[in-house]
């Protein structure tokens, strides 16, 4: 299990970034800019290069129209991607470091797949064909019922916008399989990137949009949100950050895009490790979080999977700044100015008995998943039923897999997508679309509640899991002690 975990990830990423300016895109502000990134491309290798992660500057600036960063939005122009460095990374780092146009250096440890620990290991694909027809597995779906075991999803297939009609939603992570027989309807492929040739990512990315919008048809699965549509980008050959940026690009205000991504954060031992413990949400890394912020910026809602690590990320140890860190970088999990706009998301455990396996009360957090007052929603985290992988309905014909058993915030973070695509779908058919953060402060005040497990109290938050038919109650009958977390630093009140 630990071996084919290690797989897959992507390559570690080499990041610059240049003493430019932080105010408007102006020809002083591009002088200083390319004069820093003149200086910083005679530091490197031979065959290496700088990209900016956020484009031109041309560009840029009319992406920024009509945006909180219109006035602003030169602070992105300084965010470089090293491309053509495989060695030493962290030797040409230290190395930039030394030059007064760089403001930081670092290099960021490989992504990788946010699926349970021991979720991997049950990925075994049956011997036999498929059978002729695929039957139909929708009720093995728990978490499309009602709540509190599921998100109410068929609920909300009955209201207009429900399915996610007008949604668009943008993946990112690897690779995907849009050819599967339930994903056919609806999808745009992928529109970035270059998708990674293994197996396990491939799988991984199918289920995923498998979750969000699989077809509505009388065999296999049905996606909480069929009439979305999704694409998708790879994080191969740009980096998460490019990758994220230009997800957003790709969407508009009101749309969703989902970060199916963690890594191994300050507390990861790489001395022979071969766990997840320690991995944690990637906004904690620069790019990463402007990357994030720039989408929140667009009007885009972002949703991100906490991370796989059993991490508490209130910890103190989050606020420390790594030396090769920006000076203004300021510890996104503690909120308030810092806090980047995304989703994030826990994992929970799903009915006791769901597929014959019992994990712990209901919607407790499983021992795996990240916690923290900045974790906002959960949701299932073990016994997903779903495309790709090939446990639940295998054979030599890859576009006829089935699993039941996605796992990790992985696949918690899909149902999040799915329950705020059919809520963007529903009041958008009704008084229009709800804004990220907007979105966020409802996820946080409705749902079902977490619940208390053995050495796993409440406490330890992972949110609610989300209940589609009380997100659309009118907001007058909230409870008026609850509150974004991006208002005040952490909101202490919700459980």
């Amino acid at each position: 299990m630990a071996s084919q975990h290690r797989e897959l990830r992507s390559a570690a990423e080499l990041i610059v970034v240049t003493r430019g300016t932080d105010s408007e895109i102006t020809p002083i502000a591009l002088s200083e800019n390319r004069d820093g990134q003149s200086r910083v491309n005679d530091l490197l290798p031979a065959g290496a290069q700088l990209v900016r992660i956020f484009g031109p500057a041309n560009r840029l600036q009319s992406r920024l129209t009509g945006t909180p960063h219109a006035g602003t939005g030169a602070e992105y122009l300084n965010y470089f991607f090293v491309r053509g460095v495989t060695d030493d990374l962290d030797g040409v780092a230290e190395r930039l470091r030394a030059d007064d146009a760089v403001e930081a250096a670092y290099v960021k440890p490989p992504a990788e797949l946010p699926i349970a620990p021991e979720g991997v290991v049950r990925f075994a694909k049956p011997v036999a064909d498929a059978p002729p027809a695929t039957p139909n597995l929708e009720e093995r779906q728990g978490y499309l019922d009602a709540a509190p075991q599921g998100i109410d999803a068929r609920w909300a297939w009955g209201v207009p916008g429900g399915r996610g009609e007008g949604v668009r939603v943008v993946d990112v992570e690897g690779a995907w399989r849009f050819t599967h027989e339930d994903l056919h309807n609806n999808q745009g492929g992928v529109i970035g990137g270059n998708p990674s040739p293994d197996q396990g990512w491939r799988d991984h990315g199918t289920a995923v949009a498998g979750e969000i919008s699989g077809d509505v048809n009388p065999y296999g699965i049905t996606g909480i949100v069929p009439e979305a549509h999704i694409r998708a980008v790879s994080v191969f050959g740009s980096g998460s950050a490019a990758a994220i940026r230009s997800a957003a690009d790709a969407l508009g205000a009101g749309d969703v895009i989902l970060l199916e991504l963690h890594r191994p954060g300050p507390r990861f031992d790489y001395a022979g490790r071969p766990d997840q413990r320690g991995y944690i949400a990637i906004e904690w890394w620069p790019d990463d979080w402007a990357a994030i912020r720039y989408a929140i910026g667009k009007g885009v809602i972002v949703v991100e999977a906490g991370g796989n690590g059993g991490e508490d990320l209130d910890a103190a140890l989050y606020d420390r700044r790594p030396a090769e860190f920006p000076t203004t970088w300021r510890n996104p999990f503690r909120g308030g100015a810092a806090d980047s706009g995304a989703i994030i998301v826990g994992a929970g455990a799903p009915p006791p008995g769901f597929h014959g396996n019992d994990h712990g009360p209901a919607r407790s957090r499983l021992a795996f998943s990240n916690y923290g007052q900045r974790v906002d929603v959960q949701g299932w985290g073990l016994e997903v039923t779903t495309t790709g992988y090939g446990d639940l309905q295998g054979g030599s014909d890859e576009d006829l897999w089935y699993t039941d058993v996605f796992s990790g915030t992985s696949s918690a973070s899909p149902i999040v997508v799915g329950a705020v695509a059919s809520y963007q779908g529903m009041t958008g058919a009704a008084a229009g679309r709800k804004t990220p953060a907007e979105v966020r402060a409802r996820l946080r005040e409705t749902g079902s509640p977490q619940t208390d497990a053995p050495g796993r109290p409440a406490t330890q938050r992972i949110g609610s899991l989300p209940d589609l038919k009380a997100m659309i109650v009118p907001q007058t009958e909230l409870r008026p002690d609850r509150r974004d977390p991006a208002e005040s630093g952490h909101d202490r009140s919700v459980r």
